[in-house]
């Protein structure tokens, strides 16, 4: 992913003031293009990567909507999700887990099928 010049960096080489720049960011942004990352800087976003930008556990939360699962049904595996997300496996059995320890997944494991105890909780969620 390529970040963008500091605003300072960008004030200095074009003689604007620093509103200008965030302003120009904030474009940038709204139309897609980039987004700010920790530490005041900003990258450009790859058009592959336009979809959803919430954290993988909520996208895997809402499996349970969108495949219309009912407590107590079993759930795909991370094999499973880690296609469907294009994630690699360990990042998804990450996730997983704070679905488990949130109460909405039973504890996999090796050779375990995870099971669905509860809906997950919408409110609170953009």
């Amino acid at each position: 992913m390529a970040e963008l010049p500091l605003v300072t960096d960008l004030m200095r080489e074009h003689d604007v003031s620093r509103g200008v720049v965030l302003r120009a960011f904030a474009v940038l942004q709204r139309d897609g293009v980039a987004e700010p990352v920790p530490g005041r800087r900003w990258r450009v976003v790859r058009g592959e990567q336009s979809g959803d930008r919430r954290p993988l556990a909520d996208r895997i939360a809402d499996v349970i909507t969108d495949d219309g699962l009912k407590v107590g049904a079993s759930f795909p595996s991370a094999s499973e999700l880690s296609k469907r997300f294009s994630s690699s496996r360990p990042t998804v059995t990450k996730a997983l887990e704070k679905l488990e320890a949130a109460g909405v997944l039973s504890e996999g494991g090796q050779g375990r099928l995870r099971t669905v105890r509860a809906l997950p909780n919408r409110e609170g969620r953009s």
